[in-house]
Parts: C-alpha cells; sequence; structure tokens
C-alpha cells in the first residue's frame, strides 16, 4: 500500500462538489484530512492518502483534470 500527502487547492467553483467522497468511491483509497481551510471563494485541504499506488496515481490525475491543484507534501506536513 502506498501513502501520498498532498495539498489541494480548490478553485470556488468546486467548493460544493464532493470530491473526498469521489476519491474514495472511485479509487478505493482510504483518505485522512490532515489540515483544512475553505472560503467562499477558495479552499485546500492537506490530506494523506493510501491505497493502491496506481490507484492514487490516476486519483491525483483525476483531481489535476477537474481544475484541483495538486502538491505533493513531505508526510510530517
Amino acid at each position: 500500500m502506498g501513502n501520498h500527502v498532498v495539498r489541494l487547492n480548490y478553485p470556488a467553483a468546486l467548493l460544493s462538489v464532493p470530491v473526498i467522497n469521489q476519491l474514495i468511491r472511485r479509487y478505493d483509497l482510504t483518505i485522512n484530512i490532515l489540515r483544512a481551510e475553505i472560503g467562499s471563494e477558495q479552499g485546500w485541504l492537506e490530506v494523506s492518502m493510501s491505497g493502491n499506488p496506481a490507484e492514487i496515481e490516476e486519483a491525483i490525475a483525476w483531481l489535476q483534470s477537474l481544475g484541483i491543484e495538486v502538491q505533493e507534501q513531505p508526510e510530517d506536513g
């Protein structure tokens, strides 16, 4: 099992979309929200993704295709 810690920067248009729920369902990942800040214009989440490494990479590509900026983070935050 792989583990990635990433920061997800959301545009305003996606703030009401259940992206984390879709990640879990589409890619069979375990998601742990480590930190977050959500405003009316933008938001970000720092999450740990655990699961099959290939599925994690596909999930990251899917997030980017939605317009979410994905930044790799060191695992210790």
